[in-house]
């Protein structure tokens, strides 16, 4: 990849740039079709944007395959959004690569890449709207004793182990009794020890809220560790919830704005 420019405003005409949804892939197709149905909402959002979905893995098509059908439509700019909600590996390292790597193909093709989503208080009034649509009552006198497991899928970077604690903190603010962070893998607790804490503190009634985008292997251990520990409530994930919808627009016009920053080109 040579080095970076800047990208002149005004030159990808009156929709702004493509904006590039870049989701992780899974062999469940749960997965694509949840991630399609989002992007679908975002589209539904902001008409006349072109929104195009990608993966790393697992699924079609790739993201070299979808830029280079951007740079042969004459596309000349691309906001790339990870569908990702905390700045871990994927973000800081798969996603980088493989921009540079197709950019350094497909000259004259300038690629900015937004923030990741999370944390974001859109990202906590989606795993509000799905804890009140499994039942859990949200009034200020239910909170004072319900607590909630906000589940992860689990990282080994602990700046995204850090950020899911300081969400959970900042969420037990919002007059829950306790929020406590969980995982499905790499770190701890567990899904079931976090529901067993809560219950051993005396917590009347347990929620668990899967912090996750898309269903899969692991939204599938955090259902089953919810259920091995007989919580009250399991939310589903995120999914294309509308506030997750509004959140990839609210990335993609950030990035957007700050067109002085440099962006990837070849």
């Amino acid at each position: 990849m040579r080095s970076a420019r800047l990208v002149p405003p005004g030159r990808t005409g009156s929709q702004g740039p493509v904006l590039l949804v870049i989701a992780h892939g899974s062999r469940d197709p749960r997965h694509a079709a949840t991630v399609h149905a989002l992007t679908r909402r975002a589209r539904a959002l902001r008409p006349g944007l072109r929104v195009e979905t990608a993966y790393l893995d697992f699924n079609a098509p790739s993201v070299p395959q979808v830029l280079s059908t951007l740079h042969a439509d004459g596309v000349p700019e691309v906001v790339a959004l990870p569908l990702l909600l905390t700045r871990a590996f994927h973000a800081k390292a798969d996603i980088p690569a493989v921009l540079a790597e197709a950019g350094a193909r497909l000259p004259g093709l300038s690629v900015r890449v937004t923030e990741v989503l999370g944390p974001s208080p859109l990202l906590v009034s989606g795993l509000e709207r799905r804890l009140a649509e499994a039942g859990l009552d949200l009034s200020a006198t239910a909170r004072s004793t319900t607590g909630v497991v906000l589940a992860s899928a689990g990282s080994t970077d602990p700046e995204a182990i850090a950020v899911i604690a300081e969400i959970a903190r900042e969420w037990r603010l919002t007059g829950w009794c306790a929020v406590r962070p969980a995982f499905a893998s790499a770190a701890l607790p567990r899904v079931e020890d976090a529901v067993r804490a809560l219950r051993a503190e005396g917590v009347g009634r347990v929620a668990v809220a899967p912090y996750v985008i898309a269903p899969g292997r692991l939204p599938d251990r955090i259902a089953a560790g919810a259920a091995e520990a007989g919580a009250d409530v399991l939310a589903d994930v995120l999914g294309p919830s509308p506030e997750l919808a509004r959140l990839l627009l609210t990335r993609y016009d950030e990035a957007v704005a700050l067109r002085a920053v440099p962006a990837l080109t070849a």
